[in-house]
């Protein structure tokens, strides 16, 4: 035994197998990477007990004790909120979903190189707006301005529920809340899908062009089925930054704790985020718990949505760089 050790080590020796200590460096990025891991799972955890711990009064105290200092029960009054604020993010993505992936194939696919630079460099800098501006713009600019469109719509397209009823005087309305919105994830999905998009293999694209495909039979042959599960991803972030938007839709809609269908209405259904916004300076008491548990709420309804897009990207893990 006591020659077969040395012969073993050598024959490494001899084939330049030599054994390496672990450097510092590897330990310290190992570290920093395992910490930053767990950091994250702390914060989040401390958040979601924080949210529990201060709306627990507000969960349990009794109705009519709510009802007899001006509150309302709970859930009778968190949900048409909850209502809005998904209500408010879902015709924000079905005005931006399309622009968004069509802006993204333009850069991707069709653009010149210089213009799709330029163009890309805007869209990034468009994400970089604070919401604030966007609440001005949508209150002094988008809001007058779509008046007459509003007047319209309830004219000739008043049979469709979502367009009935008396069109609002100012504009301030859930369908320009949904537009500001529009605007404000636009950048998001807009960069996520055309990394995704110039991520497509080139020899798919390629084989489809030599077979005789048109560039769009390409891009629906080749790079859509591709970027499918990274263009869900974009969807989900983009509904998530809509959901917890706050100053924006403080600014710009009127809204009220009912729900209602309509979009082009003076009476409209209001959102968690900006409620919360609006109340909690006047708030005291169990008006404060009851505003902390309208936010549980909504963070209940961020993290379910953003499960569903880790389970969605899950389902097409061969597409997906995230797993």
């Amino acid at each position: 035994m006591s020659s077969t050790a040395p012969a073993a080590e050598s024959s490494a020796a001899s084939a330049g197998l030599v054994p390496t200590k672990p450097r510092i460096g590897d330990r310290v990025f190992q570290g920093l990477s395992t910490g930053s891991g767990i950091a994250i799972l702390v914060i989040l955890a401390l958040v979601a007990a924080f949210l529990v711990l201060r709306a627990f009064p507000a969960l349990t105290t009794d109705p009519a004790t709510l009802a007899a200092q001006g509150y309302g029960e709970f859930w009778s009054w968190v949900l048409p909120l909850a209502f809005g604020t998904v209500w408010a993010a879902i015709g924000a993505l079905v005005l931006a979903v399309p622009v968004a992936i069509g802006i993204a194939l333009f850069i991707s696919h069709y653009a010149p190189r210089r213009l799709a630079q330029g163009l890309g460099y805007t869209i990034d800098l468009l994400a970089a707006v604070p919401s604030v501006v966007f609440g001005l713009w949508g209150i002094f600019v988008l809001a007058p301005a779509l008046i007459p469109l509003h007047v319209w719509l309830t004219t000739y397209v008043g049979w469709f529920p979502l367009f009935s009823g008396q069109p609002s005087g100012t504009g301030r309305t859930i369908f320009t809340t949904s537009i500001v919105l529009a605007v404000m994830i636009l950048p998001i999905i807009t960069s996520l899908c055309r990394e995704v998009f110039l991520q497509a293999p080139n020899l798919h694209e390629e084989a489809a062009l030599a077979l005789g495909a048109t560039r769009w039979e390409m891009i629906r042959m080749a790079v859509l089925p591709f970027a499918r599960a990274g263009i869900v991803s974009a969807i989900m972030l983009g509904l998530g930054r809509a959901l917890g938007e706050t100053m924006a839709v403080a600014l710009v809609l009127s809204g009220q704790n009912r729900v209602d269908f309509q979009v082009l209405t003076a009476e409209n259904p209001n959102t968690i985020a900006a409620n919360i916004a609006l109340s909690f300076p006047e708030a005291y008491g169990l008006r404060i718990n009851q505003l902390i548990a309208s936010g549980l709420v909504l963070f209940v309804i961020t993290l379910a949505v953003n499960m569903l897009a880790r389970w969605i990207v899950a389902r097409r893990a061969q597409y997906s760089g995230a797993n």
